[in-house]
């Protein structure tokens, strides 16, 4: 039984986030983030040609890499994204029917919402997660533990300054996985000639995930 999107999710709790400027670009940091064991990558829509990559990522690395499109705002747009290759779906805010239309294709929506009204009504919508964005603004780890009080069914995914630092505080409040930007998917670096230094951070991030999990 090969996994669900879901639980690749949660065992790799890392979803770091693409904005690269060209395909090229793209696949560099690709290959760094796998050679560090990170297999997800969400594209944002903001990429340009971003549908383009998710094919080409896909065509690229098969079933080794689990694809999600970012920054989906639009039934069209995620309806695009899934076509070319996309597993899951992620929005900064919340568009039910872009929820609507990831759940008719049984690909993982993952809406963001900000408050306890917005991220209940995500959830009530079909939300597989909640991402929550931007979290480090209002409070951080510390915020999520409030919002998973009254709503302990939530599964939360922060993004918005999740760093090696603050990884772990929020895996301990209740996190399934982390959005990671450029903390991670560090672009400078690929332009540098140095894809290794995201490798290793790539590595950094999943024993602090895999640690926090043991505390």
């Amino acid at each position: 039984m090969s996994e669900s999107t879901q639980q690749i999710v949660e065992r790799v709790g890392l979803i770091p986030v693409l904005r690269a400027k060209s395909v090229a670009q793209g696949r560099a940091v690709v290959d760094a983030m796998i050679a560090g064991g990170v297999t997800i990558v969400e594209v944002t829509m903001t990429v340009p040609g971003a549908v383009d990559l998710l094919k080409e990522l896909k065509r690229e690395y098969g079933d080794t890499l689990l694809l999600g499109s970012g920054t989906v705002t639009t039934a069209d747009q995620a309806q695009a994204t899934i076509d070319a290759g996309a597993e899951f779906v992620v929005s900064p805010s919340l568009h039910p029917e872009v929820i609507a239309v990831t759940k008719r294709n049984n690909k993982v929506s993952c809406p963001g919402a900000l408050t306890p009204t917005e991220a209940i009504t995500a959830w009530n919508a079909g939300a597989d997660y909640v991402k929550i964005f931007p979290c480090s603004a209002v409070g951080g780890a510390s915020y999520l533990k409030s919002l998973l009080a009254p709503f302990p069914q939530l599964r939360i995914i922060p993004t918005g300054g999740v760093t090696l630092q603050t990884a772990e505080s929020f895996i301990k409040a209740g996190a399934r996985a982390l959005g990671v930007g450029s903390d991670l998917v560090n672009l400078a670096a690929v332009d540098a000639g140095k894809p290794e230094s995201i490798t290793e951070t790539a590595k950094a991030y999943l024993k602090v995930i895999a640690e926090a999990r043991k505390k």
